[in-house]
């Protein structure tokens, strides 16, 4: 079993101390055990209990939009067609190219975190699916990384979409602020993630296949809340 070091022994120690009832004030006792020197996430995970759902398909993988962003930069890449090339230059990409990026790719080249396509480069890229496909980088409409509109699907893709999926025991986690954001940009960060998964996912996402949920930053004990106290 792996020893908790002192740091964490007297995170934990605060947080049985300090016993919150709601979740604005379990917020802020995350916060406050955020102690590293680093700008700490604020996490939220939770475990889907798939043997719960019956028929159809349980595995949870959706994007949703948070209002606030979740203060983590990604370096965006936009492979589109050469009369294209100005309007992903305008969009903020980090890096852009038509049969140039492809060839990059197929190189080994990729120095990016997410790709966004247009729909006319889409037949290009079946022969990358064993490279991007791994890494978890292949354009995909329902993720908002198959786009005519770079400059939207930029933007979003940069400052407010994140991805979520679970693994095959059902465990999810995500990102939903940093330390440093404010409590209130946390709930309404928090609020939506509910939100869409209730409204998108209503038969994987429900309380009877998921009783609690956990807030914790990148390396504090976590705190434990459920349904009721998220505005849906």
């Amino acid at each position: 079993m792996k020893k908790k070091s002192k740091r964490f022994k007297k995170l934990f120690e605060q947080k049985e101390k300090n016993k919150v009832d709601n979740l604005d004030n379990k917020i802020d006792l995350v916060k406050k055990m955020s102690t590293t020197k680093f700008i700490d996430s604020i996490d939220l995970s939770f475990k889907i209990n798939l043997k719960k759902i019956k028929g159809g398909d349980s595995n949870l993988r959706t994007i949703i939009e948070l209002p606030n962003g979740n203060g983590k930069k990604f370096k965006v890449a936009v492979l589109c067609d050469e009369n294209k090339l100005n309007d992903a230059k305008k969009s903020g990409a980090d890096v852009f190219g038509s049969e140039d990026l492809i060839q990059k790719i197929t190189s080994g080249q990729i120095n990016f975190d997410k790709l966004i396509c247009t729909p006319s480069m889409m037949s290009k890229l079946g022969k990358l699916g064993k490279i991007l496909g791994p890494k978890g980088l292949m354009p995909n409409p329902k993720l908002g990384t198959v786009s005519d509109d770079l400059v939207n699907a930029v933007t979003k893709i940069k400052n407010k979409i994140v991805e979520i999926k679970n693994d095959k025991d059902g465990n999810v986690g995500l990102s939903i602020g940093r330390k440093t954001f404010a409590t209130n940009k946390i709930i309404e960060n928090l609020n939506s993630v509910f939100q869409s998964l209730k409204k998108d996912k209503s038969t994987i996402f429900n309380s009877e296949n998921i009783k609690n949920f956990y807030l914790s930053s990148s390396m504090s004990p976590s705190i434990k809340f459920n349904f009721k106290e998220v505005k849906l």
